[in-house]
């Protein structure tokens, strides 16, 4: 094998005190787009399956741990990830029949099983006691050799009798769906093997289900399935003509009279539509507005929470019989702030709005009436939800007080905690911070700033500076066990809010995405130059995080201000947003809708200015990397992360690391029902690269 190193990699050889990468040819491949040449030497690193591929992963897992070693600080941190990590969880329950249902994964497990317990009756304590003996449903363990499959509940017939769960392998969106006969504990002959099944619930007899699944070359369509018959003849009932760029949610409306279709276009609009099940005549609700809705059922009428001529979101009410927007009824109106969500206590409703980033919880009354508020702390993300009469269900969590629940009295405002937090933190050691840094187009925004209690602004505090950016996901203040444990070691932690998320309404998504992306970027670089002029840190001290959609974020600012950074990681990102539009293989098509298209011409101008993979260049001091995918991540192709680990390991001079942590199972969908023990090592391996760069003392 010719191997060819550029002079900026014979530098690091030179210099560096890190020995070096593996060694990865180059096979030069040049495509021209729009009349401009690209060049890829990496090409070859595209093929996930080939031998050579395959060599080359398991040398830069085996680069990565010789670069991170298992240091005092690695074994420190790993230690009490495993304190805040690995305690009960107990999910949602549902109750059918005599039974309710739930998952729940105990102390020192793996993955989360199904269990059942019977229905309590009045007067028991209806709480789930994790310590608790319950009968199982479906253990995930003995699924796979490594503990990667997990499953969970997706409908329960009303009867109680019939149960559909999927299990899903390791990281993939795709799962497999199936049908357990909760009496005889056996699953039913039809099955419905590896693909994108976005919904299932059972009619309300439970003959038969809806579902939805989602194909990469034909987009979404709603099914349905009469139990006891070949799936293969399922009937289509609605999607033909939709495509990849699009995602399907059904509702059932009074007992299956009426099914409601929710079409949700990319992140950029949505549709609504009726359907009379008796008759089959389909009603368009809401079929071409540039605006997002998403739709309710509630005495008689649709309510829909939308941005439509309201970008900070209002709930307007539809009668379906008479779905014209003249007709429309104006719930609840827009205001100043955000509004998330909505829910009717005690015939009132509790809506949750965002401001500046923060949750506020106000009251009104049916005819719109504003009827007070409900207090929740500064700096706090906050949920609720009914209770019994006169009651309501409250969570709260911030940046530093992880998740409690309480019980509230609607009409004293007294507060009962009913579930203390799993973790133990020092929350009084530390303070949250709330500042504003303003980006080069003038635009300002807030950024949580958490770190130790009487801490001396001394400029070279090691600093995790966060941020995500996109898709309407909204950065609220949420406990982190990653974050507390940087805080404990003595760091600072800060999140930006950036634009393309939702935290001020629609206005600030398009602000950051299509033509707008730089925004995003700009954004977190003025964020990460006020941590340093503000006398927190500097760029040897400074490092920053992101996943998916940020770690296109993290892989944009480095190539563009790599000397503003210590250290970064990039968590299953996109990169290359040049052939994005060619990775068809991807099940994230609705994607283009928020980045771009580059097989437009006019989409490939600004998608080609700021693509991080082509952006890297030979020679440059690029910061200390580390990249996180895995072959299941079948949302972000995980080859762009291998293209790009080889090519900053060949482009950089400064002599730092360019390393790779690569899974065979990893991927987009892990989140918290990866295997305990894998989250724990990856988080760790993670916190301790960018400490020990940072130069945290690894300790004995």
């Amino acid at each position: 094998m010719r191997v060819r190193y550029s002079a900026a990699a014979l530098l690091f050889v030179a210099c560096s005190a890190y020995p070096p990468p593996p060694e990865t040819r180059e096979v030069l491949v040049v495509d021209t787009i729009h009349g401009i040449e690209f060049e890829d030497p990496y090409r070859w690193l595209e093929d996930q399956d080939a031998a050579e591929t395959r060599i080359w992963i398991a040398a830069q897992n085996a680069y990565g741990e010789e670069i991170v070693g298992e240091s005092p600080l690695r074994t420190r941190v790993r230690a009490r990830l495993q304190e805040l990590m690995d305690t009960d969880d107990v999910g949602s329950s549902r109750r059918v029949g005599d039974y309710e249902y739930f998952t729940l994964r105990r102390t020192g497990e793996e993955l989360a099983s199904i269990y059942r317990r019977p229905v309590p009756e009045e007067g028991e304590d209806e709480e789930i006691d994790p310590a608790g003996e319950y009968e199982l449903v479906l253990d995930p363990h003995p699924l796979s050799e490594n503990n990667t499959s997990r499953v969970a509940i997706r409908s329960l017939s009303r009867n109680g009798k019939l149960m559909i769960y999927s299990i899903r392998d390791g990281g993939a969106d795709e799962v497999e769906l199936k049908i357990r006969d909760l009496e005889s504990g056996e699953d039913l002959a039809e099955e419905y093997p590896w693909a994108l099944y976005d919904a299932a619930s059972f009619n309300r007899n439970g003959t038969g289900f809806y579902y939805v699944r989602r194909s990469r070359e034909t987009g979404p369509r709603v099914y349905f399935h009469t139990i006891g018959e070949n799936p293969a003849n399922d009937e289509v009932l609605f999607g033909e003509g939709y495509g990849p760029t699009s995602f399907i949610q059904v509702s059932q409306v009074e007992d299956e009279r009426y099914l409601m279709f929710t079409v949700q276009h990319g992140w950029a609009s949505n549709e609504v539509w009726w359907q009379n099940r008796r008759t089959g005549r389909l009603t368009p609700i809401v079929t071409d507005k540039n605006a997002h809705f998403s739709a309710r059922f509630t005495d008689g009428e649709i309510y829909l929470r939308t941005d439509y001529e309201a970008p900070n979101y209002r709930v307007i009410a539809v009668d379906p019989r008479r779905p014209a927007e003249r007709n429309w009824r104006e719930v609840i109106p827009e205001s100043d702030d955000v509004l998330q969500t909505y829910t009717t206590i005690d015939n009132r409703y509790y809506v949750t709005y965002l401001h500046n980033v923060s949750t506020k919880i106000r009251v009104f009354e049916r005819d719109g009436t504003p009827a007070g508020e409900m207090p929740v702390p500064e700096f706090h993300s906050a949920s609720i939800s009914g209770g019994d009469e006169g009651k309501a269900h409250l969570t709260l969590t911030s940046l530093i007080q992880p998740q409690a629940d309480y019980e509230v009295d609607l009409a004293s405002g007294e507060r009962e905690v009913t579930e203390e937090p799993e973790v133990e933190f020092a929350s009084d050691d530390y303070e949250v911070k709330q500042v504003w840094f303003t980006s080069p187009d003038g635009v300002g925004a807030p950024m949580y700033v958490v770190h130790r209690k009487g801490i001396e602004l001394t400029g070279d505090s090691p600093t995790l500076l966060y941020g995500y950016g996109g898709f309407t996901s909204s950065m609220t203040p949420r406990f982190s066990s990653t974050a507390a444990v940087w805080l404990e070691q003595g760091g600072v932690y800060a999140v930006a809010t950036l634009r393309g998320g939702n935290e001020f309404g629609e206005s600030w998504h398009r602000d950051g995405m299509l033509e707008n992306k730089q925004n995003v970027f700009d954004g977190f670089i003025a964020a990460a130059e006020w941590l340093i002029e503000n006398g927190y840190t500097n760029s040897d001290k400074l490092a920053i995080r992101g996943g998916s959609n940020g770690g296109l974020l993290v892989g944009a600012v480095l190539t563009q201000r790599p000397e503003l950074f210590r250290a970064v990681f990039c968590g299953f990102p996109d990169l290359d947003m040049v052939r994005f539009y060619t990775f068809t293989e991807t099940n994230n098509m609705p994607a283009l809708l928020e980045y771009g298209d580059a097989s437009d011409p006019e989409q490939f101008e600004f998608l080609r200015r700021y693509s991080p993979y082509q952006a890297v260049t030979d020679g440059v001091d690029y910061p200390a990397v580390m990249l996180t995918t895995g072959d299941l991540d079948t949302r972000v192709p995980p080859l762009q992360a291998r293209k790009m680990t080889a090519r900053l390991q060949a482009a950089t001079s400064s002599g730092l690391p360019v390393i790779l942590r690569y899974g065979e199972k990893h991927g987009h969908a892990a989140g918290r029902g990866r295997p305990m023990s894998e989250a724990i090592d990856n988080t760790a391996m993670e916190l301790a690269f960018l400490l020990e760069q940072l130069g945290v003392p690894t300790g004995n």
